[in-house]
């Protein structure tokens, strides 16, 4: 049985450093997770639950041995604070750390391992002593893009979240550039927070909240008040957002598997009209929330009567092809196709959903394809007039791509060609110093300027012609005397 008289901090054991400078971080206050600062922090802030936080450890028993370290990896550990990744000290005490600085965390077995410990490096109900770095941390990405940042300053109750269509009440607070520019508390139904001036970033971060939570949300401009700002609250072009919202209280909106198909057709009528109010102002995303509730609705109906089978073909045709002109609308070309091709699922032949797909792949420099598409729509409606020139557009991007290619490819093929006379020359003057020094060993030196030392008939001669604008024999150069007839030439390999 190992005691923590074996392991030596500073020349002291852990306990008396600990019971010394230590000081007890748990929330009971139990003493289960005791830190100490050997290196203060550079910077005021803390990391929240659910950032993203970066440290180096090392990790060992109270005999002092190490069972693992970060720094061997030489890679940072990193987590999510809060969310029960890694062992209840941990989580308790790195939230205590600011960027920088450097502890030591004493853990009891009930905030590590238990009775059960980690075989076979840390036995059962083991203590164990942690040095930690908290190099960096940032808040969780609320989107692909990065353009929602959260931060979790109070944990919320329970598991339960504000769906698409929820009723939330909140309290909120918005600031930019350190001024805060609005104050309130708020009712509105998620995915229509720009009906009460609320910026799209808020909206999306309500189906992650649970109630009572309180937490920090950066935005950037797409998921703020873009380019337009907003003059109501003095807020000019481009600007980042920062809002401290707490949820309050929400009623959850009905899930699709709590409506009957009735009422389905009946909200999905509503919420076009909704979508479509967004898609007229070029509230874009605002608008495509909104078709996407019709979609997530009706897309798996099946084996209803035929009347009820053509509203939901027919909502589902429209609220597809309105996401890809919203996919459109905002560049994302590649959405804009597969929303296409699922309007040509249901109907082949459906003109708005070939001649959109024959612009994203047009604006995707799929000319080829975009012309198929084109040329399909004139099949399907021959005085297409915008198709027709469009096709008219492809062939001439076509056209201009072959040239673009056939330079890019002649220029290609000279730098080969200059590539390869110029490996040719290399290849040839080292030949013919490869020729030269295998001479200088074989002969006699000299050089020939007059007759004594020219050679005479019966010598050996080595000739080598076509070297260095000159002819080189013997292991000499001819300068004054033309070469001697009935001379031995002798080639060397």
């Amino acid at each position: 049985m190992t005691t923590d008289r074996e392991l030596l901090v500073d020349g002291q054991s852990p306990t008396a450093v600990f019971a010394l400078q230590g000081i007890d971080i748990t929330p009971r206050k139990d003493q289960g997770v005791c830190k100490v600062v050997t290196r203060p922090g550079i910077e005021a802030e803390r990391p929240m639950i659910g950032d993203k936080v970066f440290v180096h450890y090392t990790g060992k028993l109270l005999n002092g041995k190490k069972f693992d370290s970060s720094l061997d990896r030489k890679e940072p550990f990193t987590f999510r604070l809060g969310k029960g990744q890694v062992i209840k000290a941990w989580d308790i005490g790195v939230s205590t750390m600011h960027k920088g600085e450097v502890c030591l965390f004493l853990c009891k077995p009930e905030y590590a391992y238990g009775p059960a410990g980690s075989p076979p490096k840390i036995p059962p109900n083991s203590t164990l002593l942690f040095e930690v770095e908290l190099l960096n941390f940032k808040g969780e990405e609320l989107t692909e893009d990065g353009g929602v940042l959260r931060r979790i300053k109070a944990k919320g109750e329970g598991f339960s979240n504000p769906n698409e269509g929820a009723t939330v009440y909140v309290h909120l607070q918005g600031s930019c550039a350190g001024r805060v520019f609005d104050s309130r508390d708020v009712r509105f139904v998620v995915g229509e927070s720009e009906d009460v001036g609320i910026p799209l970033g808020v909206d999306r971060a309500m189906e992650k909240m649970q109630k009572g939570e309180c937490c920090l949300l950066y935005l950037k401009p797409k998921y703020g008040f873009g380019r337009e700002g907003k003059s109501e609250f003095n807020i000019g072009p481009n600007a980042e957002l920062v809002y401290e919202v707490t949820l309050k209280d929400f009623e959850k909106a009905k899930e699709s598997w709590e409506m009957d198909l009735k009422e389905k057709l009946e909200m999905a009528v509503k919420v076009k009209q909704k979508g479509t109010q967004y898609f007229k102002v070029g509230r874009f995303c605002q608008a495509m929330i909104q078709y996407q509730r019709i979609v997530s609705w009706l897309e798996m109906e099946c084996g209803v009567g035929v009347e009820q089978q053509q509203g939901v073909h027919a909502l589902l045709l429209v609220a597809q092809l309105n996401l890809a002109l919203c996919h459109l609308r905002l560049g994302e070309y590649s959405q804009a196709v597969e929303s296409c091709n699922k309007v040509i699922e249901l109907d082949g032949e459906n003109e708005k959903a070939l001649y959109r797909r024959g612009e994203a792949r047009l604006l995707r420099n799929e000319f080829s394809l975009a012309m198929d598409d084109f040329r399909h729509v004139l099949q399907v409606n021959p005085s297409n007039r915008a198709a027709r020139s469009q096709i008219s557009v492809c062939q001439r991007k076509i056209r201009e791509h072959h040239e673009r290619d056939k330079k890019i490819y002649a220029n290609m093929f000279q730098k080969f060609a200059e590539h390869d006379a110029k490996v040719g020359r290399l290849k040839k003057r080292k030949e013919e110093e490869r020729v030269w020094k295998r001479a200088q060993s074989l002969f006699r030196t000299g050089v020939w300027k007059d007759d004594s030392a020219y050679p005479v008939e019966g010598d050996t001669c080595l000739i080598i012609e076509e070297t260095v604008d000159r002819e080189l024999f013997l292991v000499g150069h001819y300068e004054e005397h033309p070469p001697v007839p009935n001379l031995t030439v002798m080639s060397i390999p």
